[in-house]
């Protein structure tokens, strides 16, 4: 979270140093997350097959060997390798640490407080990312923002290798990995990553993103039929069908989309209709960021006084209607906006953990790698899907250039109408997820079932 957050604030200056044009500085993040949601599942099921705290130690490994690299960048296209390698580290890491902290504990209420701690840690990096860079940037090279991964992983190294023991033979599976199938799946994740960026990019009367949806079905296609007739498959997709996994990942993708459809149509509303500058826009959206870090400590008595499961439908549900807040009180101002940002954040603090936890407690104990990667791509994919809709929904109603300085009358009013169809769309979709989760919740299910796939 801190290194994709600490980095935006130094593109422009990268962008001049290293003579980037506007599409090769789109792949300095872009880079990084494509290659991180679409290797996750990979690397979960590596994970769940050769011990999660092995692959996490190479992971830190490769991200400090990465970020040193920084150092001899000299080219755009040099960054970008760097930071797809650092994608890679983030991809064997991220699932790990969910999947290590769920095997420590036994306890439900333990584990729900650790995969907090988890939680805040990420909130704290992309909250204080823009404005320590910002600092960075007034002393030291941009190279620096990168060069801060080098002690971070080093003190995660040390802090795993000696006070996490290695994984019990009990708890891995001896399957041999699906190579085709992680072919495929890798292939359909990067493949629906990139296609959101090309809508909003090329406009979706261009020939370039419909190609990319096909090619996205196909492999998907192909990715499903694989798992269904391996012997040994990446992703057993009966996993899938359980009720509390179903369930969790349809509220953490329901999350992912409203979160970054709010975060984007929050910022084109404030620094394009309202012509706030970005450091005003950073300032408006302080009511999230607020939430977001302060919410931490009420988790655990939440989830604890209403149960896991009330706990994920329940905050899954405020994320979508503060959705539905924005696309209704938005027009009137920014108060409005902040009920809307105040409601998702605090909806959002919840069920990423209560919906974690939930799809590692519905899983086998020897796939809770693969599952903590589910819950990540849900989101990844989620997210990707949230900014591709608003972006098209804006493109289709808004005549002329948004960044154009003055609009006008005509334009404004297109832009609240593309602003609320978007709105509108988004909380639709959620809200049908949060419905289709709702519904598997409830599914009666026996309580060692998921142990006899």
């Amino acid at each position: 979270m801190l290194d994709n957050s600490i980095l935006n604030v130094a593109l422009p200056t990268i962008g001049r140093e290293l003579q980037a044009t506007t599409t090769t500085l789109q792949w300095v993040t872009g880079a990084y997350s494509v290659v991180f949601g679409g290797l996750m599942l990979l690397f979960g099921a590596i994970a769940d097959r050769f011990g999660r705290r092995r692959v996490m130690l190479a992971g830190l490994v490769l991200l400090g060997a990465a970020s040193l690299t920084t150092m001899v960048v000299s080219t755009t296209w040099q960054l970008i390798a760097v930071r797809a390698c650092m994608g890679v580290a983030a991809a064997m890491t991220t699932p790990g640490s969910m999947a290590l902290a769920f095997r420590l504990f036994q306890a439900d209420d333990l584990r729900v407080r650790a995969i907090t701690v988890i939680s805040t840690a990420g909130l704290v990096g992309l909250a204080i990312g823009p404005t320590a860079g910002g600092f960075v940037l007034a002393v030291a090279p941009w190279q620096v923002l990168l060069l801060v991964n080098v002690p971070i992983a080093a003190l995660a190294f040390a802090g795993i290798r000696l006070g996490v023991a290695a994984d019990e033979p009990s708890g891995l599976h001896a399957d041999p990995l699906d190579i085709p199938g992680a072919v495929l799946g890798t292939a359909t994740i990067i493949l629906a990553l990139v296609t959101p960026t090309l809508f909003v990019d090329e406009g979706a009367g261009s020939w370039a993103p419909w190609t990319a949806v096909a090619a996205t079905i196909a492999a998907a296609a192909a990715f499903v039929r694989r798992e269904r007739t391996a012997r040994h498959p990446l992703l057993d997709l009966r996993l899938l069908a359980l009720p509390l996994v179903s369930s969790g990942l349809a509220y953490k993708a329901a999350a992912g989309l409203a979160v970054a459809g709010l975060g984007y149509l929050v910022t084109l509303l404030l620094q394009f209709a309202w012509g706030w500058s970005p450091a005003m826009a950073a300032v408006g959206m302080l009511p999230q960021v607020i939430v977001l870090l302060a919410g931490g400590r009420f988790v655990a008595p939440f989830v604890r006084r209403v149960g896991l499961q009330r706990a994920a439908w329940l905050s899954a549900a405020a994320v979508v209607t503060g959705l539905a807040a924005f696309a209704a009180l938005s027009r009137f101002g920014y108060p409005g906006v902040v009920v809307a940002l105040v409601l998702v954040a605090a909806g959002m603090r919840v069920v990423g953990v209560a919906a974690g936890t939930n799809v590692l407690r519905g899983l086998p104990e020897n796939r809770t790698s693969i599952g903590a990667a589910l819950v990540d791509t849900s989101s990844e994919l989620a997210t990707g899907v949230g900014i591709a809709t608003t972006g098209t929904i804006l493109a289709a109603l808004f005549t002329g250039s948004l960044t154009a300085s003055t609009w006008s009358p005509a334009q404004a009013g297109q832009f609240q109408q593309a602003l609320t169809i978007a709105a509108l769309t988004l909380t639709a979709v959620a809200a049908a997820l949060v419905a289709y989760g709702l519904i598997r919740s409830h599914t009666t299910i026996a309580a060692k079932e998921p142990h006899h796939v």
